[in-house]
């Protein structure tokens, strides 16, 4: 990433346009349209430059999440484009918000998930098509509520279906699909 970081506005825009043409537009989460249809994402782009920034801000998200109803708010993603672009520190840092999570109480209630430009799973290469289904425009922790994922268990017979059909859609679709779908993001993303 360029030394000039993009204004909240572009990096919220391109996140939505990812939720609409990754997340939902392939189905990689089959429960992510009806809360962005019913506007209950907070879409959040932080300033935070280091770590302890970061998780000052995330503790403060995770106390909004939590006191807020899910009817209006159901859930948060935490965009931070200046800081945790290596997806190793990134990585490490999730033991801090798992950490944050505990220590604020919200254990059982709230959960962080994690995307990432540079995303990578375990036992995969970093040009697997598999590691799309993770990969944001920018670094974004993903505040959830327990609840919700509960409901949406409830929905499936075996939730590792929603896995294994991500992997068959992004191996259909191929790294010049995939590069297909990044153009739309970047183009319906583009404040300009």
């Amino acid at each position: 990433m360029s030394s000039e970081q993009p204004a909240s506005g572009a990096v919220v825009g391109r996140m939505r346009a990812w939720v609409e043409h990754a997340v939902i537009g392939l189905n990689l989460c089959p429960f992510a349209k009806a809360v962005q249809v019913r506007e209950q994402i907070r879409y959040v782009a932080t300033p935070a430059t280091d770590a302890d920034a970061l998780l000052q801000v995330l503790c403060d998200e995770l106390h909004r999440l939590a006191a807020a109803d899910p009817a209006t708010l159901e859930t948060t993603l935490l965009i931070h484009p200046q800081v945790m672009n290596d997806f190793l520190d990134f990585n490490d840092f999730l033991e801090a918000a798992d950490g944050a999570v505990d220590a604020l109480g919200y254990t059982g209630v709230l959960q962080v998930a994690s995307f990432h430009p540079m995303y990578q799973f375990e036992g995969t290469s970093a040009n697997d098509i598999t590691n799309a289904s993770n990969r944001s425009p920018f670094p974004t922790l993903h505040l959830l509520r327990e609840t919700s994922i509960d409901r949406a268990i409830q929905m499936f017979d075996d939730t590792d279906d929603i896995f294994r059909d991500n992997v068959r859609t992004l191996q259909a679709l191929g790294p010049e699909g995939w590069a297909a779908v990044q153009a739309r993001i970047d183009q319906a993303g583009d404040p300009g």
